[in-house]
């Protein structure tokens, strides 16, 4: 989309358009500058299995916005993962840049989600904190 006028692009999420995150997790590749040429924002699916787990990590300099669909997820959040939230269907969520979290599902059904980011590169500022990953039971 380089050279190409802005456009508007509607997608469909379909299990062959994933990809597997750094922090352990198969997304939806959904809004980002690879799919569509978005310039600022980044949106993606999550389903996370019963007893699913995330690598401990942080966005170094991008907020993430989460609406949970279904299910129930915990999340380990601080500078060592000294806080526990629980998020479930219909919570929002909002994670500030440089925050270190952990989430996981601790079951018994999978937990949906939707997530935006402002980096249109969602990747791009994932930093792993294998560090951390022992302070989560």
């Amino acid at each position: 989309m380089d050279n190409a006028a802005p456009r508007c692009v509607k997608l469909t999420p379909s299990a062959a358009q994933t990809y597997s995150g750094k922090q352990g997790f198969d997304y939806f590749e959904g809004i980002a500058a690879e799919t569509v040429g978005s310039a600022a924002i980044c949106m993606h699916l999550l389903t996370i299995p019963p007893g699913g787990r995330a690598k401990a990590h942080l966005h170094a300099s991008h907020e993430t916005a989460i609406y949970v669909l279904e299910g129930l997820t915990v999340m380990y959040w601080g500078p060592a993962l000294e806080h526990r939230m629980e998020v479930g269907a219909g919570d929002l969520l909002y994670i500030p840049a440089g925050m270190p979290h952990l989430p996981f599902n601790p079951g018994p059904g999978p937990a949906r989600a939707v997530i935006s980011r402002t980096d249109p590169h969602e990747q791009e500022s994932v930093v792993l904190l294998p560090e951390l990953e022992h302070l989560v039971p």
